[in-house]
């Protein structure tokens, strides 16, 4: 079985030109059948505050009022997706740039919450395979922006980290899938404070303990718990690290290691 890779970037590295180009050109270098998907929350937030359009945020996800749709269609699906995809092309990676919406990629609902009205952020219902392995055996890299519809006209803004985790488990029949989720620190650190306390390997027991302690919170809750779906929905391995160390991100040799035992 092929191997396939599926890589999220997101945090200070979208924002660092110069950082940025560096992972790129590590993505491009990759042989493997490869998609990334991108968020980059912190620019649509600064676009936000220039725009007096407030931003809300519980447990690490964002609620997507009608302008805050607007703005994230505008600067995930349009500038940094774009932005990505040209860069690789200058690197000789042939990639596409794609919504949930182009092809009817992903599909899915606006989300129905008891208490909370998350807006227009969608939950995933559908992706579609024979699509993407139709790029994907033509040598394309996907580059997904984390934006989806409902096949009925509506955008969603939706996570990326679960976006990466879906696709993992869609292909994860087709090919052997790794999700390899990149930030700007090493990986899950006992210490939010201290680079060098990376978690080398989190188990379902070992991350409920760290979330009861707090020492996981935030942003980082999304992203375990995707990890664990992911693993348990087919993907062969889930790696948390550093942008920078892709290469040792992927030979398992940096970063925090997702384990379903």
């Amino acid at each position: 079985m092929e191997k396939l890779y599926i890589i999220k970037i997101g945090g200070n590295i979208i924002d660092d030109e110069e950082k940025l180009s560096f992972f790129l050109q590590d993505f491009a270098k990759l042989k493997e059948k490869k998609i990334l998907v991108h968020g980059g929350g912190k620019l649509a937030t600064q676009m936000a505050d220039k725009m007096n359009i407030p931003q809300q945020m519980i447990q690490g996800r964002r609620i997507t009022d009608s302008e805050t749709l607007r703005i994230v269609t505008m600067v995930y699906a349009g500038y940094i997706n774009k932005n990505i995809v040209a860069q690789l092309q200058s690197f000789n990676c042939n990639a596409l740039g794609l919504t949930g919406a182009d092809g009817n990629a992903i599909q899915g609902h606006k989300r129905t919450h008891s208490t909370i009205d998350y807006g227009f952020v969608g939950d995933i219902e559908f992706v579609n395979i024979d699509l993407l392995q139709q790029f994907l055996m033509q040598n394309i890299s996907i580059v997904f922006a984390p934006i989806i519809h409902d096949k009925a006209g509506l955008l969603l803004n939706t996570n990326a980290d679960t976006i990466a985790q879906e696709i993992g488990k869609a292909l994860s029949n087709s090919f052997e899938t790794s999700i390899i989720y990149t930030f700007e620190k090493k990986g899950v650190l006992m210490d939010a404070n201290n680079e060098d306390s990376v978690i080398e390997i989190i188990d379902i027991n070992t991350y409920n303990i760290l979330k009861e302690k707090e020492v996981i919170f935030e942003g980082m809750i999304p992203k375990l718990e995707n990890a664990f779906t992911a693993l348990t929905g087919g993907v062969k391995k889930v790696i948390i690290g550093k942008a920078e160390k892709l290469s040792e991100l992927i030979s398992g040799t940096a970063g925090t290691q997702i384990i379903n035992d």
